[in-house]
């Protein structure tokens, strides 16, 4: 379809009444000029609550369970009372009543088991992204706007990995086509939930959190859209946090490549799947501000005309180094790390920077805090000869590291650019642990005592004068 517009709105673009009314606006006014489709995050807090009630119901707190579904009830009431009209509110409280007793069946299903099934999460959770979407069309149709709220699950196709899952990109394009584009040809606007899919047999699933941008990607390129655009509560991809970096600027221009490095590497603007599907298609996608309309944005393109330098620094606070050492030079380091690599690789934990020697074979691993555990069962397991028979010393978890990374296409082939960013960090007195760069040249990742990071990032961005740079030419 021509001209396609695919909008996501974030949680907090979605958070109360008259948040999805300017979102909901925001997609009229795009629709008289083109076709749109939307997709929606649940209200912000949404999503969390609906995880803290199925705990209660695990645990057996009947009456906290029932707290927290009237909280569930009260919010998206209250959301529908301010939207819409009287003569258009019962329909839409029935459809949340609807969609809430479904979500109470789940919980007492829990209850009653005493745990709580991966599939049985995932149904729970899309009921967030559900009654947002209720929300909004029902709104958009009273305002003259014709709207439908689809269901995610019928569009796209995954494997079966619950919490987590991966869509499968044919069968998603054939059943997200058939069921949207004759909408769009009748000037319809779906309002389609983020976050959530079903298996080729229908059992639901989720795409992890913060999944909703990458459900808006992946509809995006299946539908050959034109643009999408990611609505969230900040101006754009930035230079740096300003909450560390005062002077942080907005960056005009990145590229996929860039966006996402950032994206992986701490920077809370996208989803670190979400650039992904829209690679081969070339489809540019811009971050836009639902509380700054006036704020143009950044936009994600495949290249930047003249890129020079670093371009970004961002940062993680919450992540463990492990250290793994040989007990003499005599162990093969090259098939350690495989296997530790394996281990990992398996227990689906993701290794933010590598980090190896050479004469001692030994190397070191560093990973999101809320996976060490996991990470550490997983080289317990794989290396698990090693460690017994001491070819390997114990395991080493250093939990007082933050990792900041300094991103830019310009980096590569710069003479003289590590060892500026390395020595601006030294002058702050903030000692380097480890060290990561691919052959790419495009992240130095580096990992720093947790205490220095803020400090580390201010130093590399003003060496790096990473304001100066936000603005290059445009993309070709």
């Amino acid at each position: 379809m021509n001209d396609l517009l695919v909008m996501k709105f974030g949680g907090t673009s979605m958070g109360s009444a008259e948040r999805i009314r300017v979102a909901a606006e925001i997609c009229a006014a795009e629709q008289r000029r083109r076709p749109v489709a939307a997709v929606v995050s649940a209200m912000s807090k949404i999503t969390d609550l609906l995880l803290e009630t199925m705990r209660r119901a695990e645990s057996g707190d009947r009456e906290g369970v029932e707290q927290d579904i009237r909280r569930l009830r009260q919010r998206h009431e209250q959301a529908c009372l301010e939207l819409l009209p009287a003569d258009r509110q019962a329909a839409v409280l029935e459809g949340i009543q609807n969609l809430i007793a479904a979500f109470e069946r789940i919980t007492g299903g829990i209850a009653l088991l005493g745990e709580w099934p991966p599939r049985s999460v995932d149904e729970a959770l899309s009921i967030g992204e559900r009654l947002s979407a209720l929300l909004m069309a029902a709104y958009l149709e009273s305002q003259g706007v014709r709207a439908e709220a689809v269901n995610a699950a019928e569009l796209i196709v995954t494997d079966a990995v619950f919490g987590n899952a991966t869509p499968l990109m044919e069968p998603t394009s054939e059943k997200a086509r058939a069921r949207l584009l004759p909408l769009l040809a009748a000037g319809v606007l779906p309002v389609v939930t983020g976050f959530n899919g079903a298996t080729a047999d229908g059992r639901p699933t989720t795409l992890g959190r913060g999944g909703s941008d990458f459900s808006a990607s992946i509809l995006a390129a299946v539908l050959d859209a034109a643009e999408l655009w990611i609505w969230t509560d900040v101006d754009g991809i930035m230079t740096a946090d300003p909450r560390l970096v005062p002077d942080a600027s907005i960056l005009e221009e990145v590229t996929y490549s860039e966006a996402a490095e950032l994206a992986y590497n701490g920077a809370k603007v996208l989803h670190p799947r979400t650039l992904a599907p829209l690679i081969e298609k070339q489809i540019p996608v811009w971050s836009k501000n639902s509380f700054a309309l006036d704020k143009p944005g950044t936009k994600i393109v495949p290249r930047l005309q003249v890129s020079s330098g670093a371009r970004a620094v961002t940062s993680m606070a919450n992540v463990a180094l492990i250290s793994i050492e040989p007990a003499s030079a005599g162990l093969h380091g090259a098939q350690v790390m495989g296997r530790a690599l394996d281990g990992l690789g398996r227990a689906d934990v993701e290794l933010l920077a590598l980090s190896s020697s050479s004469y001692r074979q030994s190397f070191c691993l560093l990973v999101r805090a809320q996976e060490l555990p996991a990470a550490l069962m997983a080289l317990g397991e794989s290396l698990e000869l090693e460690l017994a028979h001491g070819y390997l010393k114990p395991l080493e978890v250093d939990d007082n590291v933050g990792l900041l990374a300094v991103v830019g296409e310009g980096m590569r082939g710069t003479p003289g650019l590590a060892g500026r960013i390395f020595t601006a960090i030294s002058r702050e007195k903030v000692n380097i642990i480890a060290i990561a760069q691919g052959s790419n040249e495009l992240t130095i990742a580096i990992v720093v005592h947790r205490d220095g990071l803020e400090k580390a990032v201010r130093a590399v961005h003003a060496e790096c004068h990473m304001t100066e740079q936000a603005h290059p030419h445009p993309g070709d």
